[in-house]
């Protein structure tokens, strides 16, 4: 949030890079910032796109990442176990982003944005399991309704 993040056009701008070299990773063409590859890359955006569709969630697609934190966690009234498991999952989404930016650009490997939606369910359900000895859902049901599962929709 505080634009922090060695992304190439911030290494440009501290002139670690060349000019030249400062374009997202996923090969869009666009100058690789954080609210871009956050939040307006074709690619890595779609992230969120099918997050929202897994927990039943629309709204608005804010501008930038303070403000894209804050509609997703807050964007409705519920209780705050439910803006509790919204930032988890918003966090979860920017590392699984950040990894795969990573990846591509250090290791040479894609994984396509459907992959990363099933690590989130993944590691969302074992990260559930392993701090709250009260969920005793399975991986399906986990999968088809992560809200009402927790009791929180």
């Amino acid at each position: 949030m505080k634009d922090r993040l060695p992304t190439r056009s911030n290494l440009q701008r501290r002139g670690l890079i060349d000019a030249t070299a400062n374009s997202c990773v996923s090969g869009c063409d666009m100058e690789e910032t954080a609210n871009h590859m956050f939040l307006h890359c074709d690619v890595f955006s779609s992230l969120w796109q099918h997050i929202r569709s897994w927990i039943g969630m629309s709204g608005a697609y804010p501008q930038n990442i303070s403000e894209h934190f804050h509609q997703f966690t807050h964007s409705t009234s519920h209780s705050k176990a439910r803006r509790s498991f919204l930032q988890l999952i918003w966090l979860l989404c920017v590392w699984l982003i950040w990894n795969e930016r990573n990846n591509r650009l250090f290791k040479n490997i894609e994984t396509p944005i459907i992959q990363l939606l099933e690590k989130a369910k993944y590691h969302l359900f074992w990260w559930l399991k392993a701090n709250n000895t009260n969920f005793v859902c399975g991986s399906q049901r986990w999968w088809s309704d992560p809200l009402l599962r927790l009791g929180i929709d």
